[in-house]
């Protein structure tokens, strides 16, 4: 019996360069040894209140984008979250026993309330336990998640091993993060401060189908500094994370030359950034390039989300049937 992987990415936008090396990468890499479960988060997405026009748009452009970037429908499950609706049941019998404390306490849940005051709801708070859901429903062990979402998976553990215990049965296994690499991926945004994401905004991200002209434009101006002071000093926050990112598109020789030109303070950012969008324009060509072919196939693509609803509902079916005989729910 091959382990079961599940992962997925919320339907808020375009892909971008974080979610294919943090996420994407290892799906396809995954799909040959694994029984894997992909989906599109469109639940998730609901958090941010979205209008029908751009939840289905946004939902369309996550397929597109998984299946461009190499997701083979035959051997993997693509499914979209909503045409499973075994996920909203697991996620409310999994809150029945989720705790308002351990809750407040995510750091996830943390930045959230200071990012968007206003916007403090109920699906926020309880985001862990959905996400558990979507794991604990095809009773996956491995997760390929990034650095920032492993104390999410920590808290399925949690809620899973809780449910054992409650009900007595040794009945969901314990999932863990997986990644090819020995270090899960943290890739860096544009704007200096932290992980590359939709949420700090457009220029943050370089998306898989941007064109090379926008990617040039957006590294031109990605956030840099006077330059080094001292030779071999360490490099503030937002130069590390361009070094970062270089690390991932370009080759080792590249990544050398101005790690030492930089060391040297002989470094010229010009230089460095219009290399830096090169390497990314190289990387992104073969997934830009297979967007625009399969996103104008309709037919396929409802083939692709059919397929897919059919095969993730064999499986949750047969995980919800078992989780209420569990809990006692019975006909009469």
């Amino acid at each position: 019996m091959k382990e079961t992987v599940v992962s997925g990415i919320r339907s808020t936008g375009k892909l971008h360069l974080g979610n294919y090396f943090g996420a994407l990468k290892n799906f396809v890499q995954m799909q040959n040894e694994y029984n894997c479960y992909f989906f599109i988060a469109d639940l998730h997405s609901l958090t941010t209140h979205p209008t029908p026009a751009d939840l289905h748009g946004n939902v369309k452009n996550v397929l597109v984008e998984y299946l461009a970037c190499g997701i083979d429908p035959e051997e993997s499950t693509i499914y979209i979250q909503s045409d499973v609706p075994e996920i909203a049941e697991l996620y409310l019998y999994l809150n029945m026993n989720a705790y308002m404390g351990e809750l407040e306490r995510s750091a996830s849940f943390k930045d959230k309330v200071r990012a968007t005051p206003d916007n403090v709801n109920a699906g926020l708070l309880t985001y862990p336990v959905l996400m558990a859901a979507d794991i604990l429903i095809h009773k996956a062990t491995k997760v390929p998640v990034g650095k920032d979402q492993e104390q999410h998976l920590e808290m399925a553990r949690t809620f899973g091993n809780r449910f054992n215990r409650l009900y007595n049965q040794d009945y969901f296994p314990e999932p863990y993060a997986f990644s090819y690499s020995k270090n899960l991926v943290k890739v860096p945004g544009l704007d200096g401060k932290g992980k590359m994401g939709k949420s700090e905004g457009e220029g943050n991200v370089i998306n898989l189908s941007d064109s090379p002209e926008v990617i040039r434009k957006k590294v031109a101006r990605a956030v840099t500094d006077g330059g080094p002071t001292a030779e071999f000093q360490e490099k503030p926050e937002a130069i590390q994370n361009l070094f970062d990112l270089m690390k991932i598109v370009s080759s080792e020789d590249t990544l050398a030359h101005f790690d030492e030109q930089y060391n040297k303070m002989a470094i010229r950012y010009g230089d460095f950034k219009k290399q830096l969008a090169e390497d990314m324009i190289v990387t992104t060509t073969p997934m830009r390039e297979k967007i625009s072919e399969i996103a104008a196939d309709t037919a396929f693509l409802r083939q692709v989300a059919r397929h897919g609803a059919l095969k993730a509902r064999e499986s949750a079916q047969k995980t919800i049937r078992e989780v209420r005989e569990l809990i006692g729910f019975r006909s009469f």
